[in-house]
């Protein structure tokens, strides 16, 4: 019987070392997650899509460094794995890991089908980063890093060589709202719609009409007077009162699109997004990012520390149960009112006696936030991303 109960205490030992044992191992999918925190804490803009699975790391990511982290990590817990990660982009593109947007507005999408939610929109001559393919779509990154589908009809895929030659060619930007290029000077057809803010490349000038190139190589003519040479148009642009104002107010009407980034239809944040754009910066994508750029200037509905070009936040604040969730933007125009897109772009005010006065979006006010003239780690020049 001691025999017996000498040899069930060395069980019970012996099982409270391995647990032990265990306790202390590194969960790599725990690793995993961390690293992905770190590296990707926004998927919207940064793909980290890695598992653990069976001794192996599987998934794909466009952050080369967070996967070196990721095995360097695993290596210093002592825990032995194959790596069975894809980088991207992709081999199987064959070099060709850029595209030009082709289209005056291209639908990105969540998913790559054409019934998927519409993640937001690129306008004709954008660079866009390409990460894989699957059937006839492509998986994108856009100036803003905001990273969706799109139609292989949408797009021109080029090469370094190829992105090189369009960086470097002559181009100019359409800058009236809607207009077209046409096969030739008498307007008889049309070879595409355009929009504000798009890109041709430059063939010829003329008086009335520029002879021009689309990045799918399809030519033809625009007016003249509706389109300003890019480097001349880059170097005009700037976020002044009076041009953020201008801008937002020459989109009055335009009909409010989910996921809409352009003269076509916008989203609330798509609208602040093309306002600042055709002023010469790229902003984040969606409101919930757009809210952690610049400096914050009032959270009290002191109106008068606001300034035209602020960006105003509305949404449910943080409560014990949950944080604060940012669901709608607007732009401060001055005398008490703002400028945004719900059902349509339209102008609201706080003030009780303007025929404006939107008590809806006074009581989800959150913040407001200053980008202009301050320092934002994700607002580019527009020359920093279209050369």
């Amino acid at each position: 019987m001691k025999g017996k109960t000498r040899h069930l205490l060395f069980l019970w030992i012996l099982g409270a070392m391995i647990s032990c044992v265990q306790e202390d191992k590194a969960d790599p999918q725990a690793i995993i997650n961390h690293v992905k925190k770190t590296y990707a804490p926004d998927k919207r803009v940064a793909l980290f899509d890695i598992q653990w699975e069976k001794d192996q790391i599987l998934g794909e990511t466009n952050l080369p460094e967070a996967l070196i982290h990721l095995k360097d990590s695993l290596t210093g817990q002592k825990i032995n794995f194959q790596d069975k990660v894809t980088i991207l982009p992709n081999e199987s593109l064959g070099g060709k890991h850029s595209a030009v947007v082709t289209l005056s507005v291209a639908n990105i999408r969540s998913q790559p089908r054409h019934s998927a939610e519409l993640a937001t929109q690129a306008t004709l001559g954008t660079p866009l980063r390409v990460l894989k393919k699957e059937n006839d779509w492509y998986l994108v990154q856009t100036p803003d890093r905001y990273i969706s589908w799109v139609d292989a009809g949408g797009i021109a895929l080029m090469n370094e060589e190829e992105m090189n030659a369009w960086y470097t060619s002559e181009k100019v930007v359409f800058t009236d709202l809607i207009g077209h290029v046409y096969e030739g000077p008498a307007e008889e057809s049309r070879v595409s719609d355009l929009t504000a803010g798009n890109i041709l490349e430059l063939i010829r000038k003329g008086t009335d009409y520029h002879e021009v190139k689309l990045p799918d190589d399809r030519k033809g003519f625009v007016k003249a007077s509706s389109s300003t040479p890019f480097e001349e148009w880059k170097t005009s642009r700037n976020t002044s009162a009076k041009n953020l104002i201008s801008t937002a107010k020459d989109m009055m009407g335009i009909p409010y699109l989910w996921g809409g980034t352009s003269i076509k239809g916008v989203d609330c944040s798509g609208f602040t997004k093309t306002i600042f754009f055709l002023n010469g910066k790229i902003i984040p994508r969606d409101a919930s990012q757009q809210v952690h750029e610049g400096e914050e200037v009032d959270t009290e509905k002191n109106w008068e520390n606001l300034e035209t070009g602020d960006l105003l936040f509305f949404g449910n604040p943080a409560t014990d149960e949950s944080p604060e969730r940012v669901v709608h933007v607007g732009m401060w125009i001055g005398d008490g009112s703002f400028i945004h897109s719900r059902g349509r772009v339209r102008i609201s005010s706080f003030d009780p006696a303007s025929k404006n006065y939107d008590e809806y979006e006074l009581n989800r006010y959150l913040r407001t936030k200053r980008i202009v003239g301050k320092d934002s780690k994700n607002v580019l020049a527009v020359n920093e991303i279209i050369k």
